[in-house]
């Protein structure tokens, strides 16, 4: 573990495997706005490809960069475990290898960590693969900063029925910047490695000393749309990531029946909704194996399966869906879409 240098106020920490395509433009989005206070470290999870040539590349214009390659891949869990234990910095800012920093988010981040609360909530922009289209992703219903202390019942019941998606709970690396110290003082569930989620669970494992999360309701990074590398086993492997594991995590700190997991169900179905499954199931049709199908049918039943008339229409809908109607669909929307 590195220990805390007083001179580095932020780390931005990137794990990555074979992302050398767009590694490179992602730390140059970094690299206009660097600080001396600023550090970048990047942990190379054994890449084939040419990731540590990239990354040689920009050393000269990131001379506070830190890149440390693994001997063979981890994994992303221990991948981002070893790049915040290789920081130096007082806060840690998680960030995705294949995304682009918004400008000015460093600066407006060295300001806001002067609060000293033990993580901040960011937001970020949802873009096409190039960049070239873009939508806003709040992910609490706000307009303007709040704190919430997550180790108190009604504060965190505020936080958790606010919530829009998952990004609260901590799902998306980007809009994560935490107290490295806090971090350090947490431990990691050994059982959550290899779910993708072991750093929400490190974060959710501090609430009983306190959990003071300061939300900015303002995009801070661009997230890149259309290369999920956690759907390298399959789509329904993919959605089976999300929904089971948010689920265990519900499960693991709240009980099956609280209200938190309620909430994190209500989120996951904003995030799987009836449309997404419903081009989820054309493409295993297509492309996966019966047991692909199964799962998938499983997930959505999960998920979709609490009393309530909207969520039995949802069932009814995404059982009887006639796959022929959903392919013409989806061809007539891309059509539309390149016209």
């Amino acid at each position: 573990m590195s220990p805390t240098n007083p001179n580095i106020a932020l780390s931005i920490c990137i794990p990555t495997y074979n992302f050398g395509a767009y590694i490179g433009e992602t730390l140059e989005s970094i690299a206009k706005q660097l600080r001396p206070e600023v550090e970048v470290v990047v942990i190379d999870g054994a890449s084939t490809d040419n990731t540590p040539a990239v990354v040689d590349s920009l050393r000269a214009r990131i001379p506070n960069l830190v890149y440390v390659r693994r001997s063979e891949k981890g994994g992303i869990d221990r991948d981002m475990a070893l790049a915040v234990e290789t920081a130096r910095g007082a806060y840690c800012w998680l960030f995705s290898a294949d995304d682009l920093m918004e400008p000015g988010a460093i600066d407006f981040i060295l300001k806001e960590v002067r609060i000293g609360c033990d993580l901040y909530l960011c937001q970020t922009t949802i873009c096409s693969f190039d960049f070239t289209t873009r939508r806003p992703f709040p992910n609490l219903a706000l307009t303007s900063p709040r704190t919430f202390n997550l180790a108190d019942s009604l504060e965190r019941a505020d936080y958790f029925r606010l919530a829009l998606n998952t990004q609260p709970f901590f799902s998306f690396c980007g809009a994560l910047v935490f107290r490295r110290d806090r971090w350090d003082a947490s431990h990691c569930e050994e059982e959550f490695i290899g779910s993708c989620w072991a750093h929400a669970v490190r974060i959710l494992n501090m609430m009983p000393n306190g959990l003071r999360v300061h939300v900015l309701p303002r995009s801070l990074s661009l997230k890149r749309g259309g290369n999920d590398s956690f759907e390298d086993r399959g789509l329904a492997n993919r959605v089976r990531i999300g929904i089971e594991g948010y689920e265990n995590i519900a499960r693991h700190f709240f009980g099956a029946a609280s209200m938190e997991a309620a909430e994190v169900r209500r989120c996951l179905r904003a995030e799987y909704t009836l449309r997404h499954m419903l081009y989820a199931k054309l493409r295993v049709h297509d492309e996966g194996t019966a047991d692909d199908k199964k799962l998938l049918d499983r997930l959505f039943e999960h998920l979709y399966g609490e009393p309530g008339v909207g969520l039995f229409l949802r069932r009814v809908s995404y059982r009887m869906a006639p796959l022929f109607f959903l392919r013409l669909f989806q061809t007539l929307k891309a059509h539309f879409q390149h016209s």
